[in-house]
């Protein structure tokens, strides 16, 4: 680490990304990814339990006020992200992944002790500000510490995950509100509790990862940075029972006398990578659109249009989140193989164009509660993909000075744009009672995913395989 008045060369991305793949990035994997998981849980949970709030005695809710009880968590989700991923860029990953997780924990247990919609509303806003925060601390350390060469597919993978939660949720929901378990007014409580203390678990798991190098680097820290890697090296040897592979040559030169990057990088997000950034706004919104519009408000198109009783949805949600999460897990490979603007193309545009026509055929009234639960899953088998390659394109093409607050701020502008608007839109067309209504919103959604599969075909970048110095240099490099 050689150093030459206010800078020096490091080659601590080279280390990183050469690492074998050991029990260490499991344990990231792990101890990260169930951010996802938790935001999964909370999405479908309501969704799930949107019958069981309407005819709860103490909440009551209609279905506008689930809506806008859905729109309250989004909204706590876009200040939570802009704020706490300010502060994962200035303060490091470590600190905020803890925090956003302790506010979460705190704020869903406070859910299910709510009296009323307001107090209602309020306990989601600040769970979603909980999980706002967790997108940007979380990303930006998964991808800062998995090797490039899976970073794509891990990254797939883990943002997947939110329906691995959206699968619990749905059979939690099931579980709950079974009267012969627990009575309803208990058991919609109980499920926002359970979320808590599972996050009171992922606190403790958090205690053995290590802050980020690349952030400490790139932070005045150089020495840390160095130390931290040492030990995960060590601990990589030691998992594998191998010597590592040597380091790939090169060096980056980076300044160490600024500690902040949030002017620059913000001057940066407008003229160096504004293409990039047209690319987050679209990809972020589109799906954001989609996915809060179908889901936050698909519990009352089972109840009010298929007559499903509010006990059963859970059920109906289950091959929804299972087809969410396959996608990634199935599609994820090719983002790493085939490449990133091509399968970012072709995932956005096949999921836009089945799901018009999937609306369209609702509208008609060819579908039954079945058949529609099946054309959903095969549609968000690939949106899925297309869901979480948005974060991933979000994390890997911006600078890492300024990574955290880059991803906190195009999801706050899709959840904002297309998730708080979504169930809003979709509760007030439910209520009409009219198919064809709904249908109108089924079609933006899939015009929305087809503009976004254009944008990608022109401004994604080919990053798979690829360091992330490499993709966006650092702000401090020289």
């Amino acid at each position: 680490m050689p150093e030459r008045g206010n800078f020096y060369e490091t080659n601590v991305p080279n280390r990183l990304d050469r690492l074998p793949w050991s029990g260490f990035h499991w344990l990231v994997i792990f101890a990260l990814g169930i951010a996802w998981i938790l935001d999964g849980l909370e999405v479908t949970i309501v969704g799930s339990l949107a019958g069981a709030l309407s005819e709860s005695p103490t909440l009551h809710l209609t279905g506008a006020q689930v809506g806008a009880a859905a729109s309250a968590y989004l909204i706590g989700a876009v200040a939570g992200s802009l704020f706490f991923g300010w502060l994962t860029d200035r303060l490091g990953r470590k600190k905020l992944f803890t925090l956003t997780v302790l506010v979460y924990l705190v704020a869903t247990i406070a859910c299910g002790l709510s009296w009323n919609f307001w107090s209602f509303a309020f306990f989601r806003m600040l769970t979603g500000a909980g999980i706002g925060g967790e997108y940007a601390a979380v990303n930006a350390t998964i991808q800062e510490l998995i090797p490039a060469r899976r970073r794509g597919f891990t990254d797939l993978v883990v943002n997947g995950s939110f329906w691995l939660g959206a699968a619990i949720g749905a059979l939690g929901a099931y579980v709950v509100l079974d009267p012969r378990i627990m009575p309803p007014e208990i058991g919609w409580r109980a499920a926002f509790i359970i979320g808590g203390i599972l996050g009171f678990f992922v606190l403790l798991l958090r205690r053995f990862l290590p802050e980020s190098p690349r952030w400490l680097m790139t932070h005045g820290q150089p020495e840390e940075a160095e130390r931290i890697v040492g030990e995960i090296e060590a601990r990589v040897e030691r998992e594998t029972g191998r010597p590592l592979p040597p380091v790939p040559p090169g060096f980056l030169t980076l300044r160490t006398d600024v500690q902040s990057w949030f002017r620059v990088g913000a001057k940066a997000l407008v003229t160096t990578y504004r293409g990039q950034a047209w690319l987050g706004v679209t990809l972020m919104a589109a799906q954001a659109f989609c996915y809060n519009a179908v889901f936050f408000t698909y519990a009352l198109v089972l109840t009010r249009f298929y007559g499903i009783s509010s006990g059963n949805v859970g059920l109906f949600m289950l091959p929804f989140a299972i087809g969410n999460f396959l996608g990634p897990l199935v599609l994820g490979r090719l983002f790493d193989t085939v490449g990133r603007r091509i399968m970012i193309s072709a995932t956005y545009g096949v999921s836009g164009v089945l799901m018009a026509l999937t609306g369209a055929m609702f509208a008609a009234g060819w579908l039954d509660a079945v058949q529609q639960t099946l054309a959903w899953t095969v549609i968000f088998f690939v949106a899925s993909a297309a869901a979480s390659s948005a974060y991933l394109t979000v994390g890997e093409s911006f600078p890492l000075e300024v990574r955290a607050v880059a991803i906190a701020l195009f999801y706050a502008f899709g959840t904002g744009v297309g998730g708080v608007a979504g169930p809003l839109l979709f509760g007030a067309l439910i209520d009409t009672g009219s198919r064809l209504s709904i249908f109108y919103g089924y079609l933006l959604g899939g015009v929305l995913m087809v503009v976004a599969a254009i944008v990608a075909a022109f401004l994604a970048v080919n990053a798979e395989r690829r360091s992330l110095e490499d993709v966006a240099p650092p702000l401090s490099a020289v």
